[in-house]
Parts: structure tokens; sequence; C-alpha cells
């Protein structure tokens, strides 16, 4: 059979054998250090290296997000739940196109191939690193089973700096080396390059990063400002005074001084110098500089998940539009999941098929996750048998999908009503509910009562019970009452004391009861 890689052309085992950046000249990425140019950042610093990217040098972007994530917990919170909101999803491996039942059981053999041998959670994790740099990059190292099937035995997240783009192929990732080119191709089947569509544009500028660079750059300033008015603000102003024969030695000595003082409350200096306190504070406050950290926040938190208030609390606590905004956040982990399934479907299942020969004609199984959220079971259990009884015909394939209950495989057992269970079903059935529709059954004559009063027979008969727990207790009341009116007050006082679940329970089945036999009237024309 004929392998062909992403580009068509022809691949055998033996060519993914060993890990790209195993070679020599790739080895001086193991040796790299991040630059960190968050260090001292400013606008025309931001926009120098943003700039850089766009011609194909993304080595200080990628520093500087790693940094941005690194140095502000909003962006790595918000981001967090991004991520996690796609790791925790279920999912599993849909067969090709009109599937053979050969194929559909290499899908099986496949799937339980992957989640034996490989952590798909993580692996996305590391996946949707991608949302803030617009890529990620896993590299995959083959072996093979005890039985002898291929899997990735190594997978790695390589960091995004040891990648570039040519400027004539922008949308290309390629893996620096030590050559003085934009790097080499990744190997094929030996890569999970990721490309995730954040925003329009080319790989360098499709990054979230890029829109959340300026609010955390601005967010800093505040920041770092905030902090420098909380250290001075309440301390009182310190003047030295010196004589005009002091030299700079004394004036080194009482700027100190007086330095020493604001901090420690405590410094020395000669008589002929003197220290005043001004009794008016560093005045002030911090309104300004919270109102900017606050909207730098709300804009990274609106860029990250669409919205602020699944994130921060709103003044208003408005749950309504608390529960609009996490429905765009799950619009959000929908489109993520889709784009994180297309790489690996492309770059994971696609290679561990052909290489395990379980395809033919290059076919092979769809990753999916399952982003489906559970309808409400109350509202379907209602609505189904009333839908069904005016003769609608509802696939029971529909209601599995849309309450998220996996059918039963081959002879799985499965749940059923008492009436319904048959005794290989139901080895053990309930006492009193059987037991009594027995009972009724042999001591009635059957033959010769219609359906309304077999029904009234085995009500009256299931009401005796709690009937009878009633009776006892009015009895008592009837001989302890020494007069009608004192009867009818204690009778008064107990109505919500009185044991009423039971007949409750009588009474809920009379209902029912009734409902069903007056549909089966309407649907056979009685």
């Amino acid at each position: 059979m004929n392998l062909l890689d992403w580009f068509k052309q022809a691949i055998s085992p033996k060519t993914v054998s060993e890990r790209q950046t195993d070679a020599p000249r790739m080895g001086i990425l193991h040796r790299e250090f991040a630059g960190h140019p968050a260090k001292g950042l400013t606008p025309a610093d931001l926009a120098s290296i943003l700039a850089q990217a766009e011609q194909g040098d993304m080595i200080a972007q990628a520093e500087l997000f790693m940094d941005m994530e690194e140095k502000d917990a909003h962006i790595a919170a918000e981001l967090s739940k991004r991520k996690m909101a796609v790791k925790k999803l279920d999912w599993t491996l849909e067969p090709p196109r009109d599937a053979s039942a050969k194929e559909k059981k290499a899908t099986k053999t496949l799937e339980m191939l992957i989640r034996d041998e490989l952590d798909i959670d993580d692996l996305r994790m590391d996946l949707l690193d991608a949302i803030g740099h617009g890529y990620s990059c896993i590299e995959l190292g083959w072996g093979r089973t005890l039985q002898g099937l291929w899997f990735p035995d190594r997978v790695e997240h390589r960091s995004p700096s040891w990648f570039a783009c040519h400027p004539d192929d922008r949308n290309t990732l390629r893996l620096r080396d030590s050559s003085q080119t934009y790097g080499a191709p990744l190997q094929p089947w030996g890569w999970i390059p990721h490309t995730h569509k954040s925003r329009s544009g080319y790989l360098a500028r499709a990054g979230l990063h890029r829109v959340l660079a300026w609010p955390y750059l601005f967010k800093n300033y505040s920041v770092r400002d905030l902090a420098e008015f909380l250290e001075i603000y309440g301390l009182p102003i310190r003047i030295g005074k010196y004589g005009p024969n002091a030299g700079d030695k004394e004036k080194r000595d009482l700027l100190k001084a007086v330095l020493s003082i604001g901090h420690h409350a405590a410094g020395i200096i000669p008589d002929s110098m003197q220290v005043e306190l001004a009794t008016v504070a560093a005045g002030g406050n911090a309104d300004a500089f919270k109102v900017m950290i606050d909207w730098c926040e709300a804009s990274e938190s609106k860029a990250i998940l669409g919205g602020t208030l699944t994130s921060q609390t709103a003044a208003n606590g408005n749950r309504a539009l608390g529960d609009v905004h996490n429905e765009v956040r799950m619009d959000i982990r929908d489109d993520d999941a889709k784009q994180v399934d297309q790489s690996l479907g492309v770059y994971l299942v696609y290679p561990m098929a052909m290489l395990n020969g379980l395809f033919a004609d290059n076919r092979s199984p769809s990753f999916v996750s399952d982003t489906q959220e559970p309808d409400d079971l109350a509202l379907y259990s209602d609505a189904l048998p009333k839908l069904t009884g005016i003769g609608m015909r509802i696939p029971t394939r529909y209601a599995h999908q849309k309450l998220k209950i996996p059918e039963p495989d081959g002879d799985e057992p499965v749940l059923a009503t008492a009436s319904a269970a048959t005794p290989e079903t139901q080895p053990n059935p309930p006492a009193v509910g059987a037991t009594s529709l027995r009972i009724a059954a042999l001591s009635s004559p059957v033959d010769q009562l219609t359906p309304p009063e077999l029904q009234a027979e085995r009500l009256a008969k299931d009401a005796q019970a709690p009937g009878r727990a009633w009776m006892d207790r009015i009895l008592v009341m009837v001989d302890q009452a020494e007069s009608l009116e004192q009867l009818r007050d204690m009778l008064l006082n107990a109505y919500g004391d009185l044991p009423s679940e039971d007949m409750s329970n009588v009474m809920a089945l009379a209902f029912a009861a009734a409902d069903l036999a007056g549909r089966f009237d309407v649907q056979n024309g009685n």
C-alpha cells in the first residue's frame, strides 16, 4: 500500500523513525534561553517587536507572548478558562463517510489505541496555546506497542520561538536551524502543527496576543505607577537643611539620614544640620490607577472570552446578562474545539491509520469533540410521550442524541420500568406493585369487569392502607373530644399533620391511569 504524507508525497514508516529536532543543525534550539522582551517594555519596543514578526522574525514576539501569560495573572486565568473548556470535552473517532463494516471496526480499534497510549486532554491543552500565538507545534516520536501497532511514544510541545515564516510564504511554519535561511520545512508525520484562527490575517498576525499586547502594556504602566504611589502615600515630606559651609560628604550624610527617617523612622545628623517634617502628608488617591487597570482587564476578558460577566462580578449582579455572556463563551469553545479536531484528525489520526494499515485508499476517521450540551430531561420526558401519542414518528436515535444517553451496545443490559421488564431482565421485581397486580388478577372476576371497574377496584385496594391510618387518628380524636366544637377544632388542627404521602401517590397514579385511558380511547376511536 502506498502511503502519502501531507504534501501527497510517498512516505514510509522508516521516514518517520527519527525526530527532526534530533538533527545536528537543529541542536541549537535546545540550548536557547528566552530573552524576556517584556522587561522594560515601552510602546516603541512593542511596535518594533510586532513589526519584526510581520517580516518573518517571530522570536521576540513569541517570547513576549510567553512573558505576558507568565506576568499577567488576569490573562493567564482567562486563557486557562478557555483552554479548560475544550480540554474537558469528551471525544470520539467517527468513521469516514459511507464507511464499510470493516472501516467501522478499524475506527474502534484506532480509537482504543489512542485512548490507551495518548493523553488527549494534555495534548489538546498544548495545542490550544495557539489561541494566543496563532500556532502551536507538537513534535512526535514514533514507536510500537507490544502488538506491533505504530503510535506516538514521544509527544513534546515545542516553544513558539523555535519557528519562523518565510516572507514569501507567510502562512507556512518552518523550523529554525543553523542556516541563514528561514528554516526547514516541518518533517511530515513528525509534527502536529496547529494553526488557530483567532482573528483574520497571516500567521504572524493571527494570534490573539497581538490584541492583548497593548492592554497588557498599559496595565503594566498603571500597576507600576500605583505601586510607586502606595509606597509614598501617607508619608510626610522630609526637608533637610545644611549650612553654607557644608561639604559634599555632609550633604550625602544628610540625604541618607532623611531617607532613613522615611523608611526606618530613625537617623542621625550633625548639630549644624536640620530636618523638618512637613505637617501635610502626600495627597491624592488610587482611583485613577484602578480605573485604568479595570479597563485593561475588561478589555482582556472581552478579547479572550467574548465578555466580562463570566469572569468578573457585575456592579448590578445581573444574572441574565451573565447567562448571555456565557452563551457567547460556549460559542467560542465550540469553535476552538472544531479547529483542534481538524488538526488532530489530519496530523495524528491520519498518520496512525496509515502506518498501521487500518484503512485503504488514504481514507481515515475524523476526530470529533462532543460539544453538545444535554437537553432538559424533564422537558423531553414530558413532551416525547405526548408527541408519540398523537402519531408523530420519532426515532429513538433522536432522543438518545438530544439527551446524550448512549444507545445500548448489542445485548448490553438496559434499564426498564417494573411493568415493562420481563422475568429475564428483572430477576427481582418490586414486591409491592407486581404482587398487588397478581393478587388483583387472581381474586377478581376479570372476564366480568370493564377496565374502569378494574381500575376502581385496584385504586380502592391501594387506598385502604393510607385511609385506615387516617381513620385510626380520627377515631382517637372522637374518643378524646368532649363536644362537637372541640372535635371540629381538633380535626382542623390535625389537617396538615395527617400522613398524606401514600394517599397522594395513589391519587397521582389514578390521574395518570385516567389520562392514559383517555388517550387510548381517542386513538382507537372509542
